[in-house]
């Protein structure tokens, strides 16, 4: 149930996207998680339970990192879990219900989350910034050379071909340079790749920033919580700053919060984003 507050903020909203010249959404994984893309519990068990059974571990994250003993385990959950979260499409419509609210908006995306749900939602791929990786890329774990890899026709052969959570030893991936194995295209290091595509998308987002310095501009922050916050937060704060006719929002439960230096221009919605979205 949405209070008469968040009702009222949820009016305030709905103003400052009419009246937006052009929409900047800065997007976290708390989006991703009002889309249903959950790691734990009831998802976790419908698509993984083997693996739990025999590794021990109760959610998504922890079987990312568990020490598979062999390539063949290790790319049996992989490619599982890439299927599972990028390919498939998440279980509530948040990120359409999104796109129809800025497909008519001069906007862009910058994004730290890594399923690639925007573009699958319709958004245009040349307004997307997807700053720390895809799960739908593979690079070389070296890395030998800053390229990446689409990876859906090998991932979903793995995912068909896996017996006994193990993949054929012939299916693993491996660098067409050198040999090694590869890995996500995910910034968890200093091996992460930024490749062509990458910095494309960092200059796109870099001169649309520019372009919008000033006019009415509005920051709109769904999902982001502190793990990055020089990513997408601090900034979106000092840019709203920077011009007296931008607003900021920030929809985020249980973090949702502003400076008081841009508080007369902000609204921060404590509530669900895919309640509100609805």
């Amino acid at each position: 149930m949405i209070s008469q507050d968040i009702s009222l903020q949820r009016n305030r909203l709905k103003e400052a996207l009419q009246g937006a010249e052009a929409v900047i959404i800065g997007a976290g994984a708390g989006l991703s998680t009002a889309a249903g893309f959950t790691y734990s519990g009831e998802r976790f068990e419908k698509y993984f339970s083997d693996f739990g059974e025999k590794y021990g571990f109760r959610n998504m994250y922890a079987g990312g990192f568990y020490p598979y003993r062999t390539l063949e385990e290790h790319w049996a959950y992989w490619s599982r879990y890439i299927f599972v979260n990028r390919y498939m499409d998440p279980p509530k419509p948040v990120y359409q219900q999104l796109f129809g609210l800025v497909k008519d908006k001069d906007y862009f995306v910058i994004t730290t989350n890594v399923d690639h749900c925007f573009q699958k939602a319709g958004f245009d791929k040349t307004r997307l910034f997807y700053t720390q990786g895809d799960y739908g890329l593979f690079q070389c774990s070296a890395p030998c050379h800053n390229r990446t890899y689409d990876n859906e026709e090998q991932v979903r052969r793995m995912v068909a071909e896996q017996r006994d959570m193990r993949i054929p030893t012939e299916l693993i991936p491996r660098c067409p340079v050198c040999g090694k194995p590869m890995t996500m295209n995910l910034r968890s290091d200093d091996t992460f790749v930024e490749d062509e595509g990458w910095f494309a998308a960092c200059g796109r987002y870099e001169e649309f920033l520019n372009a919008h310095k000033k006019g009415t501009v509005l920051y709109l922050e769904l999902g982001v919580g502190y793990n990055t916050p020089a990513i997408i937060k601090y900034p979106f704060w000092k840019l709203t700053a920077q011009n007296k006719r931008a607003a900021y929002v920030c929809i985020n439960r249980g973090e949702a919060f502003c400076p008081e230096e841009i508080a007369s221009r902000s609204i921060c919605l404590n509530a669900d984003i895919a309640e509100l979205l609805e």
